[in-house]
């Protein structure tokens, strides 16, 4: 891998490299990121920036000011994920159930090597904000910044941020314009049926057999209400019933994950899985209850936003570094919160294809790639120079 770095970032990156493995071996889930917080608040206060603690809970957000130009935020998010690492690095994880199992100790190792680089370097004219996101995974951490009062305290005309993308090349970089990840939908549907003697099936009103019948019934709206070019995904990841193999149970629970990437579609999607839900319990002559969320919405990337940072990364690393035609993602970001507040870009950048690098997020086995570390951090304060002219 050959790719253009800034020598004032290539000169601190292995000082970085070792806060992002000290980060790797102490990982906090989401709202609990106490200490790593404090580590982060600490080196801002430390290197001259205006920092704040406490937003959306373990929140940080750091502000440098130099001139009267525009503002501009880049974000990185600090939690961890409840997994028993398996990767035998000699940083991996010193807290049992915990790691890093999705690159975000190397996301917020990134801006702050970013952040150093303009302390010692204020070469940009208006308002830099860092912010350092808590609970990304699952539990809104986004949401509770902007809740908040992110935007009100500390404005910017865009905010971008970045995910490591393993099996794909290392440092590549990928730019997508409108949707680019799914919205995410949690469904817990409780059917109501009459337990019994599973020799005497007839007295009894069977909850698994009515929870199957939905199990199935619910593909029909992919396949059957859908609009077959659109993305419609109906996942029931969870069926629980019963415990005996001779006792008919009184309820039996779902638990489904839903994704679009299409708001109309996503309306379509709670439509008819209530509709359906109801309709085939009340055939079978049960009863059920529906607890339908929407967690995160779709991530949706402002137009000239996006152009700006793809261009930004042309102009530095040169149209071979860029990914053409890089396919939408169906998985799901808080990051949309942000987006749904400032006009900015999430962007995609190549984690690897080997060993832990190019294995899956949320996997026991994966690391996050110290090589494309000085590569996000060089194109940040391109990206920020750019924009602060």
């Amino acid at each position: 891998m050959t790719t253009k770095i800034l020598p004032e970032i290539s000169n601190i990156q292995n000082e970085m490299i070792a806060i992002r493995h000290k980060l790797h071996q102490h990982p906090e889930i989401g709202f609990e990121e106490f200490k790593t917080s404090e580590l982060v608040a600490n080196l801002l206060t430390e290197w001259g920036y205006q920092v704040t603690r406490g937003i959306g809970g373990t929140g940080v957000v750091a502000q440098l000011k130099n001139g009267n130009g525009p503002a501009i935020g880049i974000r990185a998010d600090m939690d961890a994920l409840p997994i028993d690492e398996a990767t035998e690095l000699s940083h991996a994880s010193q807290v049992k159930g915990k790691m890093h199992a999705c690159g975000h100790d190397g996301h917020t190792a990134t801006l702050l090597t970013t952040a150093r680089y303009f302390a010692l370097h204020r070469n940009f004219n208006g308002t830099l904000n860092l912010i350092f996101q808590p609970a990304e995974e699952g539990l809104s951490g986004g949401l509770a910044m902007v809740e908040d009062g992110l935007f009100d305290k500390f404005p910017c005309d865009y905010i971008f941020a970045f995910h490591n993308m393993p099996k794909v090349e290392a440092g590549k970089m990928a730019f997508l314009d409108g949707p680019a990840m799914a919205s995410s939908d949690s469904v817990i549907i409780k059917v109501k049926g009459r337990g019994g003697h599973g020799a005497m099936p007839h007295l009894s009103i069977d909850p698994v057999v009515v929870a199957s019948s939905i199990v199935m019934a619910l593909q029909t709206i992919v396949s059957r209400n859908a609009n077959p070019l659109e993305t419609a995904i109906i996942t029931v990841g969870s069926f629980q019933a019963g415990e005996a193999n001779n006792v008919i149970p009184d309820e039996a629970i779902l638990k489904l994950t839903i994704r679009a990437l299409n708001p109309d579609m996503q309306d379509l999607i709670e439509k008819r899985v209530k509709a359906l839900v109801t309709a085939q319990a009340a055939s079978y002559g049960a009863e059920v209850e529906i607890d339908y969320k929407r967690l995160y919405p779709m991530v949706i990337n402002d137009f000239q936003a996006t152009e700006f940072a793809r261009n930004v990364a042309i102009s530095f690393f040169g149209e071979e570094q860029i990914i053409p035609n890089f396919p939408k993602m169906t998985g799901s970001e808080d990051f949309s919160f942000m987006l749904q507040q400032c006009k900015g870009s999430y962007i995609f950048v190549g984690n690897g294809t080997d060993g832990a690098n190019g294995c899956s997020l949320h996997n026991p086995k994966y690391d996050f790639n110290d090589a494309i570390l000085p590569i996000v951090a060089s194109y940040w304060v391109k990206l920020i120079e750019s924009y602060l002219k």
